[in-house]
């Protein structure tokens, strides 16, 4: 069973979306071991310079690091900028990366100021979710339902219309 990882920034805080998560990686359990990472978020003024968002960005990058590039894992950083794929084709891709021998997928969230353009780098894949600018709080409620139609769509379950 292929292990995948959703590594973020920041906890949920509100009630809601963590039900939203948890509904998902309930029923991911049967796919797939959902490991959900959250990550220290870097602390940054109201109103940050320039130089604060890239210290911010390297600080989270530094956490992230650890998990891109291991021996059986497949690393997709999210980015708005990045080529978008359809439900089918992300079903596809997880299908792909597990019959090539990959154990782990990792799917890596960016905090409010995006991810740090060494972990873009360093992935294998840039996937972008949308055109528009998504709080990363709901952008994991999305991955997670896109993960588990993908899944469905892979198994020929009925979730998929």
């Amino acid at each position: 069973m292929t292990a995948v990882n959703v590594i973020c920034p920041g906890k949920l805080k509100e009630s809601y979306w963590r039900e939203a998560c948890a509904e998902y990686s309930k029923r991911l359990g049967a796919y797939c071991k959902l490991n959900i990472v959250e990550l220290p978020e870097a602390r940054i003024s109201q109103k940050p310079t320039d130089g604060e968002i890239k210290a911010a960005l390297a600080a989270e990058a530094k956490l992230i690091e650890p998990y891109i590039g291991l021996k059986g894992s497949y690393s997709i950083a999210l980015c708005v900028e990045a080529k978008q794929l359809s439900s089918e084709e992300l079903s596809q891709k997880i299908g792909d990366v597990a019959v090539s021998g990959a154990s782990v997928i990792n799917f890596i969230i960016g905090s409010s100021f995006g991810l740090d353009g060494s972990i873009k780098s360093a992935c294998d894949l840039r996937l972008g979710m949308s055109r528009l600018t998504l709080p990363h709080q709901l952008a994991r409620v999305v991955l997670l339902e896109q993960i588990y139609r993908a899944y469905s769509i892979l198994n020929g379950g009925k979730y998929h219309k």
